[in-house]
């Protein structure tokens, strides 16, 4: 059987309603996103990337440099008040069939290298713990060699999240 073949690829437009789907599919371990807040993704977002899988949408990315002053996301804020430079991962749904195959590997490590080749020190992520603990997603975090550096509560108190970093080796000339 053939190896799948899997792309990387910057988001356009035309993702937008499988996107929405997907991210409706998983709104409880997700903010909710409508259309004017995906586009609103699309302008802010410093990577906004899909993955497909023998040319089918499979999953996407999106992650934020610093300074995105309207973001209302109270895990972005804490980590704009930690880190000077940073970018932050808001989310990552990788559809349901396509699970399991690497893709949030692939798309982290597009990510990672991004930020190595953009001088970003650091990326980093929430992962829900309360009332859900998501150890699947924890275990994930800790092999792409993010670790905690805090946790808060958020949507008024009702969910607790572990706040993680990964530091990138970024070269100093």
């Amino acid at each position: 059987m053939a190896e799948p073949k899997i792309v990387i690829r910057t988001v356009t437009k035309e993702d937008f309603p499988l996107i929405l789907r997907l991210n409706e599919e998983n709104v409880e371990v997700l903010s909710p996103m409508d259309e004017k807040g995906a586009a609103l993704f699309g302008k802010w977002a410093e990577k906004f990337l899909v993955a497909e899988v023998d040319g089918r949408f499979a999953a996407f990315l999106i992650a934020f440099r610093e300074g995105v002053d309207d973001y209302w996301s109270e895990n972005y804020k804490w980590f704009a008040a930690k880190y000077s430079q940073f970018l932050y991962i808001d989310r990552i749904v990788i559809d349901e069939p396509y699970r399991k195959c690497g893709l949030g590997r692939r798309l982290y490590r597009e990510l990672m290298d991004h930020a190595r080749n953009t001088k970003v020190p650091v990326v980093t992520a929430e992962i829900d713990t309360e009332p859900v603990y998501n150890e699947a997603s924890l275990r994930f975090h800790d092999a792409m060699g993010f670790r905690e550096v805090g946790t808060q509560y958020v949507r008024d108190g009702k969910i607790k999240v572990s706040l993680q970093a990964a530091e990138v080796a970024v070269d100093v000339p």
